[in-house]
């Protein structure tokens, strides 16, 4: 591994793992959860506000970071952690994901994908080199190498073409990587793993992914609709065969009972819009499940939203408050559920880790369940039947 970074696992349970991945801009304990700040900006939510969750790592996205301002921009006005004002370590998707979520807008081919701006319907063409161009132009401390997700999980034909040419693309990839110099802070380039729904293609990707000798690699092409029963499949055949000694990266999930099956499959990091999609369209997540803020049974409840919650919003709001606000159109309602949601899954991944550290990961897992299931009905209409579908409306784009 690079010498500007490190991965120790420092505990294990069972194929779960508990340990630090460090980077120039800081270390940061796994199982973590990333936050994702699609344009430079987790929506919502300051720098201080993020870290006061316990949020240490966060996610941007190449491609609409090209759209506007532009990468070369970034670079000029002294890097993405400069121009965001955010001093931890951060990841940046290559644009691959937008190749499958724009699918309706681009064309793919060996050279990479031509894709059609959202914002002025220009042509954007984005290959191999120029993802791996504009990610050193950004300056994050990780960057993903290019990968085409396949459009059907369980359509074995396209999931072949798709995985071979994720193959190839890396080769290219790791070549511009090794070619080209940061232009500042040392910077690490992350392989991507495909296979669909096919636990032998799986397993043959990361065979070629990880003959790459990378800082860490990744599971791409779930969350993309699929049933949570291919996800878990794709997961399983992946993880355990990645290398022990170097983070395994979940790419886009998820919910908390998705966290609680990655991370016994071994997986180190996430990420997600949810907790923050979820905050803007009044929904929360809690010990108790997920909920509606617009429900009226909310409208005269002073309690908190969790009353296991410390974050500033189950701190100083009442549910009827956050209610008043949601249905007021408020800005401030989407700003204090994001800010609960992130701190709610930031707290659970500290829950994973001193559970992994403990051989106690089991009974959390059953707590939570059980949670889910007796202490639901009787507080309310909570969701917590839609928890562990509900990552599958979400991409790595919170626009």
């Amino acid at each position: 591994m690079s010498g500007a970074f490190a991965f120790e696992v420092v505990a294990s349970c069972g194929r779960a793992r508990s340990g630090r991945f460090t980077t120039p801009h800081g270390t940061v304990p796994t199982p973590a959860f990333m936050p994702v700040g699609t344009k430079a900006t987790v929506k919502g939510l300051t720098p201080d506000q993020l870290r006061a969750t316990g949020t240490g790592f966060v996610l941007a996205n190449t491609y609409h970071l090209v759209l506007r301002p532009g990468t070369a921009l970034v670079r000029e006005l002294g890097g993405l952690h400069r121009f965001m004002a955010w001093d931890g370590p951060i990841l940046t998707d290559s644009g691959g994901y937008q190749v499958f979520s724009l699918s309706h807008l681009t064309r793919v081919d060996e050279q990479g994908a031509t894709l059609r701006s959202v914002i002025d319907g220009e042509l954007v063409e984005l290959s191999p080199e120029s993802a791996v161009d504009a990610q050193r132009d950004l300056g994050a401390d990780v960057m993903m190498a290019l990968d085409h997700c396949p459009g059907d999980p369980t359509d074995r034909v396209e999931v072949e073409r798709a995985t071979a040419r994720t193959h190839r693309w890396l080769e290219r990839c790791v070549r511009r990587f090794e070619s080209s110099a940061s232009h500042g802070e040392p910077q690490a380039l992350f392989g991507i793993v495909q296979g669909g729904a096919f636990a032998d293609l799986r397993a043959r990707s990361v065979e070629a992914v990880t003959s790459h000798d990378l800082v860490g690699y990744a599971i791409g092409g779930v969350s993309v609709g699929e049933h949570e029963s291919a996800m878990e499949l794709a997961v399983d055949a992946a993880a355990p065969l990645m290398p022990t000694e170097k983070p395994r990266y979940l790419m886009g999930v998820g919910t908390p009972r998705d966290f609680y099956r990655a991370v016994r499959a071994g997986v180190d990091m996430f990420d997600c819009v949810t907790p923050t999609r979820h905050g803007r369209n009044h929904q929360v997540h809690t010990s108790l499940g997920r909920m509606n803020l617009r429900n009226s049974v909310w409208a005269r409840d002073e309690r908190p939203l969790d009353p296991d919650c410390t974050c500033a919003t189950c701190t100083n709001f009442s549910r009827a408050y956050l209610r008043h606000l949601c249905n007021s159109g408020e800005i401030l309602a989407g700003v204090l559920l994001s800010l609960h949601n992130v701190h709610f899954f930031q707290h659970l991944m500290e829950r994973l880790r001193r559970a992994i550290a403990s051989g106690t990961l089991a009974s959390l897992e059953h707590e939570f369940v059980v949670a889910l299931q007796q202490r639901a009905a009787p507080d309310g209409p909570h969701t917590s039947g839609a928890d562990g579908a509900a990552a599958h409306d979400a991409t790595r784009a919170d626009s």
